[in-house]
């Protein structure tokens, strides 16, 4: 695996790119990657970046150590730079918690398919950026929580939605209520985890499913995501339509070209060119 040139690296979030999928890590293990305004930003600027790179074609969120992200700081919730923040109102505290929510929803919107690599706790604010994902892998010792309402908390980063969505809204009730410890089979067998594996298989099974969408037809994968987005809250004759003016537009592609080939001479697709898929090397 080997670091994107174009991106930085950063102390408290990594971004690797192996192929044409990028790879970024919460850093901040001794604090169980818990979100601060500086990772917030950081996290914000490589989502930002990978959803415009060409090269990108799909994204893996994860965190490093022994947990996944343990949900917003509560030690920092202001600048780092050692003084002291005047109090903010509840206007600009509103404000500064929207605009943190657009990372969640980017990682919902990009035309890419993302993935949660859920590799310990995800709590809170944590577990929220992993619901905003469209797929979440978990090691068997992963533990999901809301968190909120035990620091007397009601939630944010749009995780009432995801989790209404996820596991329909009586779970949700009772998972932002309750707030309980749950485990990774319970989380799948309840929708909110895609996927349970061994810890020790975890990066290894997670890269090739996010290498395997990655080498997928980016136009229709665009697509998909925006259907399965508008299907949430449309009605169903607008739905139809859409889908209708996408899956036309995907028949104009080179892509959908190279799978009719692909089927007629009984192999499979190539969407992306194989030197660029392996880094380049």
């Amino acid at each position: 695996m080997t670091k994107l040139d174009d991106l930085q690296s950063y102390d408290v979030l990594t971004v690797e790119k192996e192929g044409r999928v990028m790879l970024v890590t919460l850093n901040r293990p001794e604090r169980m990657n818990a979100l601060t305004p500086q990772l917030h930003a950081r996290l914000a600027d490589a989502l930002h970046d990978a959803a415009a790179d060409p090269g990108v074609g799909a994204v893996v969120l994860t965190g490093a150590g022994r947990a996944f992200c343990a949900g917003g700081d509560l030690r920092q919730s202001g600048p780092s730079h050692g003084e002291r923040p005047r109090a903010a109102t509840m206007e600009e505290r509103a404000d500064d918690l929207l605009h943190h929510a657009q990372t969640t929803q980017r990682l919902h919107t990009m035309p890419k398919p993302t993935i949660a690599m859920l590799n310990g706790a995800a709590a809170g604010a944590g577990l929220a950026l992993a619901l905003a994902c469209d797929l979440r892998i978990a090691a068997q010792d992963a533990v999901l929580t809301t968190a909120y309402a035990r620091v007397a908390l009601s939630g944010d980063l749009g995780i009432s939605w995801f989790l209404t969505r996820l596991v329909g809204g009586g779970r949700a009730r009772e998972l932002m209520l309750l707030s309980d410890k749950i485990d990774a089979r319970r989380a799948e067998s309840i929708g909110l985890v895609t996927r349970v594996v061994p810890g020790e298989a975890l990066r290894d099974e997670t890269m090739a499913i996010a290498t395997r969408l990655a080498m997928g037809p980016t136009v229709a994968q665009r697509y998909i995501k925006q259907n399965l987005n508008d299907a949430l809250a449309g009605a169903l004759g607008d739905v139809l339509e859409a889908e209708a003016t996408r899956m036309a537009r995907c028949g104009r592609t080179p892509e959908v070209k190279e799978a009719a080939l692909a089927f007629r001479e009984k192999r499979l697709a190539r969407f992306h060119d194989d030197t660029q898929a392996s880094g380049g090397q």
